[in-house]
C-alpha cells in the first residue's frame, strides 16, 4: 500500500470520479514571461477550468523539456523568478482558492540548494500539494520523495512507454496523488500523443497502482484532450500554453495587453473538451 498524504489532489481525483469524468491538469511556469502576469494566469486558471495546477519551477538547465517550456524558464529567470517567489506565489493564491490542488514540477537542483527540509515546511505552508522532480528517480527516493510523503506533500513519479513491467511496480511503489506517464519518448512540445496507443500503456500501470494516472506530453488542442480524457484519468497540457504566452509577447519580449485573456481562452477550450468526453466515458463503462 503507498503512502498517501491527504491532500487536495486526492480530494479532487476523488471528486472527479464521483462527477465519472478525467481532469484537466496545466502547466505553466511561474514567472513567464514576469512576475505580475505570471501570477495573473495562475489566479485566472482554475476558474477557466483547471482542474489541477503544475506549475513549473524555472531551472536553467530543465533537460526533460522542449523548446518552448526551455524558453519559458529562462524568461523566467532573467525576470528574476526564484524558487521562494513559486512559493509566494502560491501563498498569494491560497488567499483566494483552498481547494485547487497545486503540484511543483521542476528539477532537485533548486530544492537542493533551498534545503530539503526547509523546503518540504515551507512549501506545505504555502499549500503545495506536490511535487514532480523529474531527475530524481525511484532509486533516489530517500532524497525527497519518502521526506515529502512524511510531511505530507504527494511525490508524482513519471512513466514512459519505455517503461517495463519489471520497472513499473519499482516506479509506482512510492508514487502518490497520481502517477504522470510521458506519453511519448523524448522532450515537451514535439510530437502529439494518440489517445490509442496512450489507451494500452494507461491500463498497463493500472495493474500496478489504484492510483490516478495523468496522462501529458503531447497534448496540444481540446480534441486530442477529449482523446486523452476518454482513457485516463486526467490530460495534462503545458507546451500549448506555453506556446500561447510566447504568441502575446512583443518584440522585446513584454507581455502583450491581451496575453492573459489568450491564455486563459485556450485553458477553457481544453476544459469543454474534456468535460465533453464525460459522455465517451459514460458509453465506454457501460
Amino acid at each position: 500500500m503507498n503512502p498517501q498524504p491527504e491532500t487536495r489532489i486526492a480530494r479532487r481525483f476523488a471528486a472527479l470520479k464521483a462527477e465519472n469524468r478525467a481532469g484537466l491538469v496545466t502547466f505553466t511556469t511561474a514567472g513567464d514571461p514576469d512576475l505580475a502576469t505570471s501570477a495573473e494566469i495562475l489566479h485566472g486558471i482554475a476558474k477557466a477550468g483547471a482542474d489541477l495546477i503544475e506549475i513549473g519551477v524555472p531551472f536553467s538547465d530543465p533537460m526533460a523539456d522542449g523548446p518552448a517550456i526551455q524558453a519559458s524558464s529562462l524568461r523566467a529567470i532573467k525576470a528574476g523568478m526564484t524558487l521562494r517567489k513559486v512559493l509566494a506565489m502560491v501563498t498569494e493564491f491560497r488567499k483566494t482558492d483552498d481547494e485547487t490542488p497545486i503540484v511543483l514540477m521542476g528539477y532537485y537542483n533548486p530544492i537542493y540548494i533551498y534545503g530539503v527540509d526547509a523546503f518540504l515546511v515551507d512549501a506545505k505552508k504555502a499549500g503545495v500539494d506536490g511535487l514532480i522532480v523529474v531527475d530524481l528517480p525511484p532509486e533516489e527516493e530517500g532524497e525527497l520523495c519518502l521526506p515529502a510523503l512524511k510531511a505530507g506533500i504527494n511525490f508524482i513519479y513519471l512513466t514512459a512507454p519505455t517503461t517495463d513491467d519489471a520497472r513499473l511496480p519499482r516506479v509506482v511503489e512510492h508514487a502518490s496523488g497520481f502517477v504522470y506517464f510521458v506519453s511519448i519518448t523524448g522532450i515537451t512540445g514535439t510530437k502529439s500523443a494518440e489517445a490509442t496507443d496512450v489507451a494500452c500503456h494507461v491500463q498497463r500501470i493500472q495493474k500496478y497502482t489504484e492510483l490516478p494516472v495523468a496522462v501529458g506530453f503531447g497534448i496540444r488542442t481540446p480534441a486530442q484532450a477529449a482523446g486523452i480524457a476518454r482513457v485516463a484519468d486526467a490530460a495534462v497540457v503545458g507546451s500549448a500554453l506555453v506556446d500561447r504566452i510566447t504568441a502575446n509577447l512583443d518584440d522585446d519580449g513584454k507581455a502583450k495587453s491581451g496575453l492573459v485573456s489568450d491564455v486563459l481562452g485556450l485553458v477553457s477550450d481544453l476544459a469543454k473538451g474534456v468535460r465533453d468526453a464525460r459522455t465517451a466515458k459514460t458509453e465506454i463503462a457501460s
